[in-house]
């Protein structure tokens, strides 16, 4: 992302409205924050060379300003409503600002405009779309969060679709966005057993994506079959992509295996075993087309091009890019290694 003092000045902004919604003592405060944050994330996703990021720009507008709509009415009609004796049942008020937040996460069955949205932008505004954007809607939703039928029904949905939807998709783009969801199904199961697990789980996705996503953006990686072509001379980038992305499936001798382990854990504590299981197993299917990604890694013979061989990347990505994968190689053993000694 080309960065100038106007992309400075929505960036802060961005920064800022994310922190007044958290931060925030009434929901007045908090609509006023998520507000903010969408009228800066705007003029980040606009580009004068790429007409596809003005249509995602305009997809983005709408469903977060109809979402900041239902979230407005519903804090509204609660507040009118409390002070009145009507006979009203007012579980429905919780439900509504859930899911004007689930709308605005992009969380199933709310999702059909994310993988649409994520097709139109450059890799750094989807990071920021998979990762910042999400921060505020996740802390106000762990507000509310109550394991009802409404929310396990989120979760499934939210893990089934992130998983099976990505399966036939060619498009990089896509393929994250359906992970984000999968792992948006992870998170919301999490904050029914504590702040502390969504939070690491966060953290941890956040890093990995961003680790991804930069590599992404430096290859220029769009689709998947550019990927059989990309990295055939420098075997150990290979290597760091494809231990990035298996990471980030929650594969166990990898740093992304940690937080599923833990929120496993906590689910079974909490006796909700079908939830689990499900988790687990299409937690599988997001790994088949992780592994996809980097299906010519595995190939003893492929075609190698010899305009190819051009160098993309300089010596600072190199060791970035290295730093990044031993993290995510050895960050479980060490954090285990801490636990037993704590």
């Amino acid at each position: 992302m080309y960065m100038n003092s106007s992309k400075i000045l929505f960036l802060s902004t961005l920064i800022m409205g994310t922190l007044i919604s958290i931060s925030s003592t009434s929901w007045l405060g908090v609509w006023m924050g998520l507000e903010i944050n969408l009228l800066s994330f705007i003029p980040l996703m606009s580009n004068a060379k790429n007409i596809m990021s003005t249509e995602a720009s305009l997809k983005y507008f709408l469903i977060q300003a109809i979402a900041s709509s239902l979230l407005l009415f519903s804090l509204i009609m609660m507040f009118l409503m409390s002070n009145m004796s009507i006979l009203l049942n007012h579980e429905v008020f919780p439900l509504l600002i859930s899911s004007a937040l689930l709308l605005k996460l992009g969380a199933a069955p709310f999702h059909f405009w994310f993988p649409a949205t994520m097709e139109g932008l450059n890799w750094w505004n989807n990071l920021i779309l998979m990762t910042w954007q999400k921060i505020a809607p996740l802390m106000l939703l762990s507000y509310l969060i109550n394991m009802n039928t409404f929310f396990s029904v989120i979760i499934i949905s939210s893990i089934g679709i992130g998983s099976l939807g990505g399966l036939n998709q060619t498009s990089l783009r896509k393929l994250m966005a359906y992970s984000s969801i999968n792992h948006l199904g992870w998170m919301i199961a999490a904050m029914t057993s504590g702040e502390n697990l969504w939070e690491l789980y966060f953290l941890i996705y956040f890093f990995l994506s961003a680790a991804i996503i930069f590599m992404f953006h430096t290859f220029q990686c769009f689709h998947i079959n550019q990927n059989f072509l990309l990295m055939n001379n420098d075997p150990k980038i290979k290597f760091c992509m494809f231990t990035l992305l298996l990471s980030l499936g929650g594969l166990p001798p990898f740093l992304g295996f940690l937080p599923k382990w833990l929120i496993i854990q906590a689910m079974a504590e909490l006796n909700s075993l079908l939830i689990v299981t499900l988790m687990v197993i299409t937690t599988l299917i997001t790994l088949f087309y992780y592994i996809r990604i980097t299906f010519s890694a595995f190939l003893f013979s492929y075609t190698e091009l010899k305009w190819n061989y051009i160098q993309l990347y300089d010596n600072h990505f190199y060791i970035i890019m290295m730093t990044f994968t031993m993290i995510s190689l050895l960050g479980l053993t060490f954090s285990s290694l801490i636990f037993n000694v704590i």
